[in-house]
């Protein structure tokens, strides 16, 4: 089946129903991308957890080498990793059971979308959380 994410609607309402995204590849990089639309999330009042084994701390937060390192339950787990890692993070996703899989602007892999929608996921890719944060407010 192709990606098809949900409607602008519908993920203005998954957003505002959420409070932890668990970012990975969030770099410690002010300059980077995973940063910026982090910190801006953080800042819109949700809670951030770094997922990056090779940094310590990001946006204050300790951060945690892998989804399943994380302490109680996530509400989005949002991707900042090339494609080709997708397939790996959507079964470690299937692990933990979040919520919604997420996967940013430019990002997008049909076999990680079919193994989770075979799951029921919510699953979004090749989308930024910060511009549909804006757009859905």
């Amino acid at each position: 089946m192709a990606i098809e994410n949900p409607s602008r609607d519908e993920i203005g309402v998954l957003l505002k129903k959420s409070k932890r995204i668990a970012v990975v590849g969030l770099s410690g990089n002010p300059d980077r991308t995973s940063y910026m639309v982090s910190e801006a999330m953080q800042k819109a009042g949700y809670e951030i957890i770094p997922v990056n084994p090779s940094v310590d701390e990001v946006l204050g937060v300790k951060a945690v080498p892998s989804l399943k390192d994380i302490e109680g339950h996530v509400d989005i787990v949002n991707i900042f990793r090339r494609s080709e890692f997708l397939p790996e993070i959507a079964r470690e996703f299937a692990e933990i059971d979040a919520d919604i899989f997420w996967a940013q602007l430019g990002v997008a892999d049909q076999e990680a979308y079919d193994f989770l929608k075979e799951k029921r996921y919510t699953v979004i890719m090749d989308r930024c959380i910060k511009v549909e944060h804006a757009l859905t407010k």
